[in-house]
């Protein structure tokens, strides 16, 4: 999350950010990364390392490894702890827990959310956690700068030929000429979802000689697959890799990889389909129930 977005919330002044793990340390505990290699932490060979992560795909680095794929965030994991520990939820706490569980479930957007979700935000909301404060703080806290590469990148979107995958672009020359961070493009991948015929896209940001490839999707679009298969990770609808190449190839190729994702047949269609059929039998031939699908 960038930092800016932290900084008005409890406690955050305590955070020693670092690069390094000493030896000195008696254990290194990694939430929320599915492969050591992208902490960016050096030495985390030097203690022993708990892996607390929800991603499918996790490598299962550490010594101690709690990686629960049916979690919605890992905000509900820390939460587990507590309640095992007898740990009291205070209202910081549960501000923080908060937090955690409205951005990683994209608002409450996600598929993987579960009446759990909902439970512990009931909990933290209890302990004194405040939704408008907390959602407002978070999300009405953007840059000029944010806004104005936001209104850049949208502008420049490409949509393939089905007109259901959009493409997004973010240059090194033009973030560094805009005068933005890494942290000021989070969440404007979302912005082309809002458009109904739009089921997932694809944003490429280069840093250096790579591109960071982030993929996102609506429905049963596993987008998580594809990241995986190019050594990254995240969720069925959220997820990301790093690839290198010249850009408009690896474009090419993401879309045609995306596209083939949207090609395939949904479990959701075929649930709707079928409950139209029984409840609407005059509309549909019986030897047709099975391929006709409706969105």
């Amino acid at each position: 999350m960038p930092a800016h977005f932290l900084q008005p919330f409890p406690d955050v002044g305590q955070i020693r950010v670092t690069r390094e793990v000493t030896a000195s340390e008696d254990a290194a505990i990694v939430m929320e990364c599915g492969a050591l290699h992208r902490t960016g932490v050096v030495g985390l060979d030097r203690s022993p390392v708990v892996n607390i992560d929800h991603h499918l795909g996790n490598t299962r680095y550490g010594a101690i490894n709690w990686v629960d794929e049916s979690a919605a965030a890992c905000g509900e994991l820390v939460f587990t702890l507590l309640e095992a520990l007898g740990a009291p939820l205070t209202k910081d706490v549960a501000t923080h827990l908060y937090l955690a569980l409205l951005t990683d479930t994209g608002s409450f957007h996600f598929s993987h959310i579960t009446a759990r979700s909902f439970e512990i935000a009931r909990r933290c909301v209890e302990a004194g956690a405040d939704p408008q404060w907390i959602a407002r703080t978070h999300y009405d806290s953007s840059t000029l700068g944010r806004v104005r590469i936001f209104g850049h990148v949208l502008n420049g979107m490409q949509l393939d030929e089905t007109g259901r995958v959009a493409l997004l672009t973010l240059t090194s020359e033009t973030a560094a000429a805009s005068g933005v961070s890494h942290d000021d493009t989070d969440g404007i991948i979302n912005f082309p979802l809002s458009v109904k015929e739009i089921e997932a896209v694809v944003f490429f940001r280069q840093a250096g000689p790579d591109w960071r490839i982030s993929l996102r999707s609506k429905r049963d679009i596993d987008v998580g697959a594809i990241a995986r298969t190019y050594g990254g990770g995240g969720h069925k609808n959220a997820a990301g890799c790093t690839a290198t190449g010249e850009l408009a190839p690896l474009q090419k190729h993401f879309i045609s990889l995306v596209v083939a994702e949207t090609d395939k047949p949904s479990e959701n269609k075929a649930i709707e389909t079928a409950s139209h059929t029984k409840s609407n039998p005059q509309q549909a031939d019986p030897q047709e129930a099975s391929t006709e699908t409706i969105d």
